[in-house]
């Protein structure tokens, strides 16, 4: 049986076994309902793009039935066969890695893409296990802290929320907006683009980041260096978006669509911290 609900993005929902002969495993029943080639639910297992319970599968397990099953058919896909990881890497000690991230590429695991995000690939290159301490949205490139010990991160992570660690951006725009503080409230939701207002509505988590600078350049766009005090999702994008001051690629709020739609002209810059395990102080610019 299948649900059409998500059929528009590519999301099936499927009930296992269909009526018809006895369905043990999961090409099967993908076969079956789907009409799906073996080789293509291999591709999707392997992408970690193939859900049974809730629950992500990477192999061609034995479906009972009445098994919910939930096939991401259309993954998003991040392929940077010819980039050299090792490279991207600017720092690391015991505690931590220090990455470059470059632009269309997701900082971690995607609901339909386990093996294309810039995690997959550090830990590929290092041959051991890295942990999430922050994000960067996938069209933003710039430094981002990977923990190599649970520890590390608990404590990065803490540090983060108690805004302790200094974080600069670099953006580009057409229309610079004036200097000094921007204070904006972000309605909590996982939509994107964001909904933003300077109205603090009930529920709704105050965005707060500085102006330091703008310099006009030669193609008559301006340099800005933003200093970011709370890390929403979006927040630099959708604070500029709201005040017409959109940043250059960022059509999702209200830029120019340009070639490459997973790249803008945002970057994190500047990274400052004390090392929350050893009290070592870190400053990191590009």
């Amino acid at each position: 049986m299948q649900n059409a609900r998500g059929f528009e993005y590519g999301v099936k929902h499927i009930i296992s076994p269909p009526s018809g002969p006895e369905v043990v495993h999961l090409t099967e029943v993908l076969a079956l309902t789907l009409d799906f080639h073996p080789d293509l639910t291999t591709e999707l297992l392997n992408l970690g793009a193939i859900y049974i319970q809730n629950q992500r599968t990477l192999t061609n397990e034995a479906v009972p039935p009445g098994t919910y099953i939930r096939v991401h058919s259309k993954p998003r896909r991040f392929p940077l066969p010819d980039e050299n990881f090792n490279k991207r890497i600017l720092f690391h000690n015991d505690h931590f890695i220090l990455a470059n991230k470059p632009s269309g590429l997701p900082v971690h695991a995607s609901v339909d893409n386990i093996r294309e995000n810039l995690l997959a690939y550090l830990e590929k290159e290092l041959q051991q296990s890295l942990f999430v301490t922050h994000r960067l949205d996938v069209p933003t490139r710039g430094l981002i802290v990977y923990a190599k010990t649970k520890e590390f991160q608990s404590a990065f992570n803490k540090s983060l929320i108690a805004r302790e660690i200094k974080k600069i951006y670099t953006a580009r725009v057409l229309q610079p907006p004036g200097l000094g503080l921007m204070k904006h409230f972000m309605e909590i939701s996982p939509r994107a683009p964001k909904k933003i207002d300077r109205i603090a509505n009930p529920g709704w988590q105050e965005c707060l980041l500085d102006i330091l600078s703008k310099k006009k350049l030669h193609d008559d766009s301006y340099e800005l260096r933003i200093q970011l005090h709370t890390g929403r999702t979006h927040q630099i994008r959708a604070q500029l978006g709201f005040e017409n001051c959109p940043i250059l690629g960022d059509h999702a709020y209200g830029a120019a669509k340009t070639e490459n739609l997973d790249k803008i002209e945002l970057e994190a810059s500047e990274l400052e911290f004390t090392n929350p395990l050893t009290d070592e102080n870190h400053i990191f610019r590009i």
